[in-house]
């Protein structure tokens, strides 16, 4: 058998230009990147991101920072000016996260992540642009670019502190799906769900499916803009169809995730109508479940977590994914109730070179040592009454 070299760290580059200066990787080697990365992340792989540059970044500069080994693309994340550090106004460089990314790993090869991060550092300390310090959200606890990032910040002679963490449903077992919800569902709350299923299933047929064909890839985008836009997030302006950006955004996107072979598109109908949808995005050996839909009108019957069950089902039994991400807020009622997993998500800062660079870092980072005291002393008080 032909084995792979190991990666080596040898005159790995990183370049920094603004996005739509025409200097982006072309596609193909931005796949072959997506493929080879130590840690998936969809958001920053090329159907998404360029989908996000054209449609979501509403005029703010964005910078593409990418790594290169000779011809190799081995590295790739957005970065931007960051104008307040949590309640403190002081500008600093970070990931690009817009509303609809939910994660902030950046794309680097298997193997590379401390090299990655330290040339990295070096080009921001070099770059004019670059305010104040580098803070990293939406990473991996331990992951390997979290590990990678702290051992380059070590090596410079660096701090590199958790600054802010979250929980985050996962989903990642070995148990098949009914004896998974045997051993993480309450009896009660699974006896209720069979009685849901069997009264909507007296109102007709009831169907799922999974998205097989291209030819239909368009529909079904606007079916599910549709049942979004029915429901509260219509109401409250969240929804993708609420504008033209988020909804060219949305079918450039799911069209893209077709074309790379990344999407999963799940459907349930009654009577032949739509009355839930479920799109995930698919990098094994993880998965993504990225958006949900469902009909608010037949709420009294839960479509959403049916529809959410059969999803578990699928990904328990599907060899090529080992565990999929919820990309669900850390409080999210029903995909909390079904996924017995957590995933820790941080963020890590970073101090560039250069005198005012460091007291901006050494300042904001004084502010959170001081509200994270505050809380420390409030907290007794508040369990002891």
């Amino acid at each position: 058998m032909l084995m792979r070299p190991s990666p080596t760290v040898t005159d790995l580059d990183v370049r920094i230009s603004l996005a739509g200066s025409g200097d982006l990787p072309d596609a193909e080697a931005w796949v072959a990147l997506a493929r080879g990365a130590g840690e998936a992340n969809p958001f920053f792989e090329h159907w998404y991101l360029s989908a996000a540059l054209e449609h979501l970044r509403e005029e703010r500069p964005v910078w593409i920072a990418q790594g290169w080994q000779g011809a190799e693309l081995v590295g790739l994340m957005p970065l931007a000016i960051q104008n307040n550090y949590g309640r403190v106004p002081a500008r600093h460089v970070g990931n690009w996260a817009h509303y609809q990314c939910f994660m902030g790993t950046p794309l680097v090869r298997a193997g590379l992540e401390e090299a990655w991060a330290k040339a990295l550092l070096h080009a921001l300390d070099d770059a004019d642009w670059a305010k104040g310090f580098l803070s990293l959200s939406g990473l991996e606890r331990d992951g390997a670019n979290h590990l990678g990032l702290c051992a380059a910040a070590h090596a410079l002679g660096r701090p590199s502190p958790i600054v802010h963490h979250k929980s985050r449903a996962l989903l990642h077992s070995e148990l098949e799906g009914e004896a998974y919800l045997e051993t993480h569902i309450r009896a009660k709350k699974r006896k209720e769900w069979r009685r849901l299923g069997y009264r909507i299933a007296e109102l007709g047929t009831l169907v799922s499916t999974t998205l097989e064909d291209e030819a239909d890839l368009s529909d079904w985008c606007d079916v599910f803009l549709s049942l979004e836009a029915a429901g509260w997030k219509g109401d409250r302006g969240a929804a993708f169809a609420n504008a033209s950006g988020t909804r060219g955004f949305f079918h450039r996107m799911m069209a893209g995730a077709w074309a790379t072979g990344r999407l999963e598109f799940l459907r349930l109908d009654l009577n032949g109508e739509a009355i839930a949808m479920l799109i995930n995005f698919r990098t094994p050996p993880a998965s993504w479940s990225y958006k949900i839909a469902y009909d608010e009108r037949l709420s009294r019957f839960s479509p959403g977590v049916m529809i959410e069950i059969e999803n578990l089902m699928r990904v328990l039994a599907d060899p090529d994914i080992d565990w999929m991400d919820s990309c669900a807020v850390e409080d999210h009622p029903m995909i909390n109730s079904l996924w017995a997993q957590r995933r820790q998500i941080v963020q890590v800062s970073v101090p560039l070179s250069g005198l005012k660079r460091r007291a901006t870092y050494a300042l904001c980072r004084a502010a959170e040592e001081a509200s994270a005291r505050v809380r420390a002393w409030r907290a007794p008080q508040g369990d002891s009454e």
